[in-house]
């Protein structure tokens, strides 16, 4: 990744077992502000794909294009959650700047969720 580069990472604990998520798909969009529909809506554009590894971690998304004022990660949580999933996925939208790094952390159980912007 180049200096200077707004990269994102994620990775996603599973507090019910209190371990890792494993094999989770994730999605990452890009916005750049809204959509001009008048009602604030971002338009997303797909910008990569990854699944988090043994420790539950993504370290692989591209950077983000320069002029990326807004990201969404949706995480496939259904899958890993089983049938019936009462979320069976989770989209996290989040503001950026340039040339900063963004980890933000999925804390997950069967019932509830929380995110937070990690280091």
């Amino acid at each position: 990744m180049s200096a200077g580069a707004t990269s994102v990472s994620t990775h996603i604990l599973d507090t019910s077992l209190g371990r890792p998520a494993a094999g989770v798909a994730v999605e990452l969009s890009v916005g750049g502000g809204d959509d001009g529909s008048g009602d604030g809506a971002v338009g997303w554009r797909p910008h990569g794909t990854s699944a988090t590894d043994a420790d539950g971690r993504v370290r692989d998304l591209p950077a983000l294009p320069v002029g990326t004022t807004r990201a969404r990660l949706v995480f496939a949580t259904g899958p890993y959650l089983g049938g019936g999933a009462f979320f069976p996925e989770v989209a996290v939208d989040f503001a950026v700047r340039p040339g900063e790094h963004y980890h933000v952390p999925l804390l997950l159980t069967p019932f509830g969720y929380s995110v937070y912007r990690g280091s």
